[in-house]
C-alpha cells in the first residue's frame, strides 16, 4: 500500500473489529509488514481534537522522536499512521484526545502483524517425477517428505494424506517454517496425496500444496501360463496371468506380437499354427524389472499317444474293462472311446460304463455278449493331432471253455499214463534184457 491511499485505508479502519474489554471497547486492527496503516482514535464526531497522545505499553509514542519513529504521525483526527509496518509494531496503543470543549476521548487499539504465507515448498525422497507431476517411489524404500514455508508470524505447517482407505488424515503438525517426517519401508497403503498447509495463525490465510504418490512394486513370482479347451479339439486358449505388480505390467504370447498393458492375456491358436515339440512363451515386462530380466512362462507342445493292451479277451456274460492312458500331450487331449471300424461313439448307459482315473480311460461292458466282440478304439486329440489305440476284444463262451477244460484234462491223463509205463519199463529194465519181463 502506497501513500496516497491514506484516506482509503483510514475509511476502511472503521471496518476493523471492535471488542469489548473490561467495559471499553478496544479496535482490532490487522495489517502486513509495511502496509500503511491507520489507527483511529476520536470517530464520533467531525471536530477534531485540540490535542491527542498516543501510548504503548505504557510509554508515549511520540512522532519523528527517532528512526523507526519518524515512520508515524499524528492526523488531524487523531488517528496515529504508520508509513510501513514493521515487526515490533504489533501491540496495544492507548489514545488519549481533548476536543476544543477541554472534553476527553480515550480509545484502545490492538495492532497485529500477520504477512503471509504466500507459497509452500515441498520436497518427497527419493522419488522419480512423472511428466504430468506425480511422484513415484518403490516398495520397502525409506522416503522423506520436507514442508517449508514463511509468514508474520511464523505458519502452522501440517502434513495430511488422502488414501484409497483414509480421508485427510493428519499426519504431523508444528509451528514454524520447516516441517518433516519419514516413512520407513514405504507399502502400498502409502500411495495417495500428501499435502502440507501452511496457516497464518493471526490472520487465518493459508495455502496448501498437494502431490500424489505413487508406490511401485513388482511382483517376485513368475506369470501363470494356463490352457482352456474347446470344443472344438483343434483349438485351444492360452490364458497367462501375472498379479501382485503395480503399475500394470505388459504381457505378450508370441515375439511377432507387441506388449499389451495388461496383468491376464488370453490368445487362441489353431492346429495350423502349432507343432510338435513347440514352445509356448508368454513375457512379462514392468519398469522396476531392469533390460533383459523379464520374467516368463511356457509349454512344450506334445500331441497324444494313447497306450495299453490292443488283445482283451472276455467270457459271455461276463463284464470286461477295455483301458488306454495318455499322460503325454500338452494341452491334455480329449480322449473318447468308439467301437467297429466306423467308429461310433460309445454312449454311457447300462450297456457302456466309462471312466477316468488320472491319465487312464476305461470302458467297461456289462454282460458281454458275442456282439460285443470286435474292434474299439481309444481316440485321443489335442490342438496339435488326433491318435487311436486300437483295441480287439474277443468274446468266448462257456462251452469253449468246457471244451478246453476237457482238452487239458485228456492230455494230462495221456501224459501221466505215459510217465507211469516209463517208469515201469526203466525199473524193470533188466528182466526185459532177459527176457523173463511180462506186463
Amino acid at each position: 500500500m502506497v501513500r496516497h491511499v491514506l484516506t482509503t485505508a483510514a475509511t476502511l479502519l472503521h471496518l476493523c473489529a471492535a471488542v469489548s474489554l473490561n467495559g471499553s471497547t478496544e479496535t482490532v486492527v490487522t495489517a502486513a509488514p509495511g502496509d500503511v496503516v491507520l489507527l483511529p482514535c476520536y470517530t464520533d464526531g467531525v471536530v477534531s481534537p485540540a490535542v491527542t497522545k498516543w501510548e504503548k505499553n505504557g510509554r508515549e509514542v511520540v512522532p519523528g522522536g527517532g528512526p523507526s519513529a519518524q515512520r508515524l504521525a499524528v492526523q488531524h483526527d487523531g488517528s496515529l499512521s504508520f508509513d510501513g509496518v514493521m515487526p515490533g509494531d504489533e501491540g496495544t496503543y492507548l489514545c488519549n484526545s481533548t476536543l476544543p470543549d477541554n472534553s476527553t476521548v480515550h480509545a484502545r487499539v490492538l495492532l497485529q502483524l500477520a504477512g503471509g504465507p504466500e507459497k509452500v515448498l515441498t520436497t518427497i525422497q527419493p522419488t522419480t517425477v512423472l511428466p504430468n507431476g506425480t511422484l513415484t517411489t518403490y516398495l520397502g524404500a525409506s522416503v522423506i517428505f520436507n514442508c517449508s514455508s514463511s509468514s508474520y508470524p511464523s505458519p502452522q505447517l501440517t502434513w495430511a494424506f488422502r488414501g484409497a482407505s483414509s480421508s485427510n488424515n493428519s499426519l504431523v503438525s508444528t509451528r514454524g517454517s520447516w516441517l518433516d517426517f519419514r516413512i520407513e519401508e514405504v507399502q502400498p497403503v502409502h500411495q495417495g496425496v500428501y499435502s502440507c498447509n501452511a496457516q497464518n495463525s493471526i490472520s487465518r490465510q493459508s495455502v496448501n500444496k498437494s502431490t500424489q504418490l505413487l508406490v511401485y512394486y513388482v511382483s517376485d513370482r513368475h506369470p501363470e501360463c494356463m490352457w482352456a479347451t474347446l470344443p472344438d479339439s483343434s483349438v485351444v486358449k492360452f490364458k497367462c496371468s501375472w498379479f501382485g505388480s503395480y503399475p500394470t505390467p505388459q504381457l505378450r504370447w508370441r515375439e511377432s506380437d507387441s506388449f499389451t498393458v495388461t496383468d491376464s492375456l488370453t490368445v487362441t491358436m489353431n492346429r495350423s499354427i502349432l507343432t510338435e515339440g513347440q514352445t509356448v512363451k508368454c513375457t512379462a515386462q514392468h519398469q522396476l524389472l531392469g533390460p533383459g530380466k523379464e520374467k516368463s512362462c511356457f509349454f512344450v507342445l506334445k500331441g497324444p499317444y494313447p497306450v495299453g493292451d490292443p488283445m482283451v479277451a472276455a467270457l459271455e456274460g461276463r463284464s470286461v474293462t477295455l483301458s488306454c492312458s495318455d499322460n503325454m500331450s500338452i494341452p491334455p487331449a480329449n480322449t473318447t472311446w468308439r467301437k467297429g471300424m466306423k467308429q461310433d461313439y460309445i454312449v454311457p448307459g447300462s450297456k457302456y460304463i466309462l471312466s477316468q482315473d488320472g491319465p487312464v480311460f476305461k470302458l467297461t461292458i456289462v454282460n458281454v455278449s458275442k456282439d460285443d466282440e470286435g474292434v474299439y478304439f481309444c481316440h485321443s486329440e489335442n490342438p496339435l493331432a488326433a491318435r487311436e489305440l486300437e483295441v480287439y476284444l474277443t468274446v468266448k463262451t462257456s462251452l469253449d471253455y468246457t471244451g478246453a477244460i476237457i482238452g487239458v484234462f485228456i492230455a494230462a491223463l495221456i501224459l501221466g499214463s505215459s510217465i507211469m509205463i516209463a517208469r515201469t519199463l526203466y525199473s524193470n529194465r533188466h528182466r526185459i534184457c532177459l527176457g523173463n519181463f511180462t506186463l
